[in-house]
C-alpha cells in the first residue's frame, strides 16, 4: 500500500456532514439548500479532490467525480448517497440527529452509517492518496446520489451519463453489508460481508370498499375487516423458500472458521440447500429474508372518524422480492395468497432482483484483499442483500457490482439505520478509509 499520511479530523468533517439535513423525503419542505451545501462542503474539506478530479453535476441532485488514472478503459465506481431519511429530535434520539455530536470514539447523528459513514471513508481514502502524490492505474469514478432513499433518479441519471459516454467499469461498490460478529447464530466469526446482488422491491397499496354508515349498525363486512382478513392471510409468509446462491457461497466461506457442531451444521446446509432454506424460515428475522421474499404491512389508512364506518380502507406494502422471482410473478403470488376479488391490489411501484456478481475473479480477490488489508481479523464472506441500493441501476449492465460498506457494525447499531440513536465509531471510520485506500492501490492495471 501507498504510504500517505492520513488526515487527523475525520470525525470532525463527518459531523459537518451530518449537521446538514439532506433529507430527500422532506425535499419540498426544506429544498436544495442542504444538497447543495453539501456540494459546497466537499469543495471545502477536500481541497485536492476539489482541484484535482472532473467534477459533473448530473441533475439536481447527482455529483460525479473522475480521477483520471493511467489508462481510461475498465474503470472502478465507488457509489454511496448523501441524502438520509427523515429523523426528529422530540422522538426518542439520545442527542439531536442533526447535531452531529463527536463523544468518546462516536459520531452520532442520522446519516452516521446509511450513507454519510461510507461515503465520507471513500473521499477521506481519494484525498489522503491525491496528497501523497498517488495516480491509479485505471479511472476512478466518485459517484454520489441525493435521493437514494426515496426513488433513486439522481443514481439513474449518472449510470446514464456513465452510459452516453462510453464508461464501462469493471468493478463497482456500494452501500451494503458491513463487517459484522457473529453473522449467523451459529456461526461465531468476524466476517465482512458482501453483498453479490440485492432483493427486488415492490410497493403494493390493497384497497376494499364497503358502504359506509353509522358506526352503531355495522354491516356483516365492512371495508376495515376485509382488510385485516387479507393483512391476516399474508401470515405466515405464503412465498416459496429457496436458497440463493449467494447464501450458498456465504455459508462455504464460513467453513474453514469453524469446528464442531457449527462445522457440521454448515457442511450440512451447504450440500443442502432445500435444508437451508427451511432451517433459515424458522429462524425468522434476517436468516428467513434470505430465503424468501417478504412482505410488511407499512402503512394503513381508513375512516374520518370514531363512530363513521369507512367506505375505504388502504393499506400498503412493502415486499422484498426474492432472487428468481419477478414483481410480476410476486403480484400473482399476493393475489393467491389473499383469496379475494373485492380486494384490489395496485403496484404502485417496483423492480425485480438484480443479477448475483460473481463470487470469484479479479474483481472479487481486489475486494477480499482490501478486506484483507483493513480487516485482517474478518473474512470476508458474500451474501444477498435485502435492500434496495442505488447500484441496483448499474447492475443490468456491469457484471461485478458488489454491496459493501466497509465499517464494523455491531447488531445494535444496524438496528439503529433508520431508526435511533444512529451511530458509528471513529476507529470504524479509520478502518473505512483504509479499506477503500487499499482498493484503490491494489487494483491491477487492465489486462495485467
Amino acid at each position: 500500500m501507498v504510504d500517505v499520511v492520513v488526515r487527523p479530523g475525520v470525525a470532525e468533517r463527518l459531523s459537518r456532514m451530518i449537521q446538514l439535513p439532506t433529507v430527500s423525503a422532506e425535499l419540498s419542505e426544506r429544498g436544495l439548500g442542504p444538497f447543495h451545501a453539501f456540494r459546497d462542503l466537499l469543495d471545502e474539506l477536500y481541497p485536492a479532490i476539489a482541484e484535482t478530479l472532473e467534477f459533473v453535476q448530473v441533475g439536481e441532485l447527482g455529483l460525479l467525480y473522475r480521477w483520471r488514472g493511467r489508462v481510461a478503459s475498465e474503470p472502478i465506481v465507488l457509489m454511496a448517497h448523501y441524502d438520509v431519511v427523515p429523523a426528529v429530535e422530540g422522538h426518542g434520539w439520545t442527542h439531536p440527529p442533526f447535531e452531529g455530536r463527536v463523544d468518546a470514539g462516536v459520531v452520532h447523528g442520522r446519516g452516521a452509517l446509511d450513507d454519510k459513514g461510507p461515503l465520507i471513508v471513500i473521499v477521506e481514502a481519494v484525498e489522503n492518496l491525491l496528497t501523497a502524490g498517488f495516480v491509479p492505474e485505471r479511472d476512478v469514478y466518485l459517484s454520489f446520489g441525493g435521493d437514494e432513499e426515496t426513488d433513486g433518479t439522481a443514481a439513474q441519471a449518472i449510470v446514464a451519463w456513465l452510459a452516453e459516454n462510453g464508461v464501462e467499469p469493471t468493478l463497482v461498490i456500494d452501500e451494503g453489508g458491513a463487517v459484522v460478529d457473529s453473522p449467523l447464530p451459529f456461526v461465531k466469526v468476524s466476517a465482512a460481508m458482501v453483498g453479490l446482488g440485492e432483493k427486488g422491491i415492490a410497493t403494493v397499496r390493497l384497497t376494499t370498499s364497503s358502504a359506509g354508515g353509522h358506526a352503531s349498525a355495522p354491516p356483516k363486512t365492512t371495508a376495515t375487516t376485509r382488510l385485516a382478513k387479507a393483512l391476516t392471510r399474508l401470515e405466515p409468509n405464503p412465498f416459496p423458500k429457496k436458497t440463493p446462491v449467494a447464501i450458498r457461497e456465504m455459508l462455504r466461506s464460513f467453513l474453514p472458521h469453524t469446528s464442531g457442531v457449527s462445522r457440521v451444521l454448515l457442511r450440512v446446509l451447504v450440500a443442502a440447500p432445500w435444508l437451508t432454506a427451511r432451517v433459515f424460515a424458522r429462524m425468522g428475522g434476517e436468516p428467513a429474508a434470505l430465503v424468501q421474499t417478504t412482505v410488511a404491512a407499512t402503512m394503513l389508512d381508513a375512516g374520518t372518524a370514531a363512530n363513521v364506518l369507512a367506505p375505504t380502507a388502504h393499506a400498503t406494502l412493502n415486499l422484498r422480492i426474492a432472487t428468481g422471482q419477478t414483481v410480476d410473478s410476486t403480484l400473482a403470488q399476493l393475489r393467491r395468497a389473499i383469496r379475494d376479488r373485492d380486494v384490489a391490489i395496485e403496484l404502485v411501484s417496483g423492480s425485480d432482483p438484480s443479477p448475483e456478481s460473481p463470487a470469484d475473479g479479479a474483481a472479487f480477490e481486489a475486494l477480499s484483499a482490501a478486506v484483507a488489508a483493513a480487516f485482517p481479523e474478518s473474512v470476508t464472506a458474500p451474501y444477498l442483500m435485502m435492500q434496495a441500493t442505488d447500484s441496483r441501476f448499474i447492475h443490468r449492465t456491469v457484471a461485478s457490482v458488489f454491496r459493501f460498506a466497509p465499517l464494523r457494525m455491531s447488531a445494535a447499531q444496524r438496528g439503529s439505520i433508520h431508526g435511533l440513536d444512529e451511530q458509528v465509531h471513529i476507529e470504524s471510520l479509520h478502518r473505512g478509509e483504509e479499506f477503500h485506500r487499499a482498493l484503490i492501490t491494489g487494483m491491477r492495471p487492465p489486462g495485467d
